[in-house]
């Protein structure tokens, strides 16, 4: 058997599997990459504040809130 360099997907050097470190860090950087970058999230804001109905929800849903936190302070 031969033991030259080979590179990714479970070639082997010698007897040892062998991972080119550049092509861990693009496969790293792929799979969590969608995990830790956010879209632009202004937008994404200003897109849902158009729904009214949502809107009229969730500014139902925090006053609520807010008097019941009130009212356990109290």
């Amino acid at each position: 058997m031969s033991r030259q360099k080979r590179y990714l997907d479970g070639r082997r050097v010698g007897d040892h599997l062998h991972f080119d470190p550049r092509e861990i860090s693009k496969f790293i950087e792929e799979l969590v990459r969608p995990h830790v970058v956010r879209p632009n999230l202004e937008s994404a804001y200003a897109q849902m504040a158009k729904d009214k109905k949502r809107e009229a929800e969730a500014m139902e849903w925090a006053e609520i809130t807010f008097k019941d936190i009130a009212h356990k302070r109290s």
